[in-house]
């Protein structure tokens, strides 16, 4: 685990450049509704205000900084090692057993606690 604080936008220019991405972001969703009688060119503005909105944001460092990330996710997965068809299998087959015999034992604990509640202390008869 990283024990790595949490950095905010630092520079102006950083926060700048987010400031233009949720400007560009914003702004093609508004196209994209306003622009409601002309399909293709509704869809258009959409398309280019979030290519905007992914361009000022690749170019920060907050932006590069999440790219990092994902990469470093990226080869964290594949070092995993992954379980075969047929351990996978075996341990949903593991699960839906044990599931089964919870399922069981909740419902004869009711019953229990059913008979001994209403029965014998309440003296209540269906």
């Amino acid at each position: 685990m990283s024990n790595q604080s949490v950095q905010t936008v630092s520079t102006t220019n950083d926060k700048l450049k987010i400031t233009l991405a949720v400007v560009a972001l914003v702004a093609g969703v508004v196209g994209f509704f306003v622009l409601s009688d002309q399909s293709v060119l509704r869809v258009v503005a959409l398309v280019v205000g979030l290519l905007l909105a992914i361009a000022f944001v690749w170019t920060s460092e907050p932006g590069q900084a999440f790219l990092t990330f994902g990469k470093e996710a990226v080869r964290e997965t594949k070092k995993v090692v992954w379980p075969t068809r047929k351990e996978a299998g075996q341990i949903t087959a593991v699960v839906f057993g044990f599931v089964v015999i919870m399922a069981l034992f909740l419902w004869g604990t009711d019953k229990i606690l059913e008979f001994v509640l209403y029965d014998l202390i309440l003296s209540w008869k269906k």
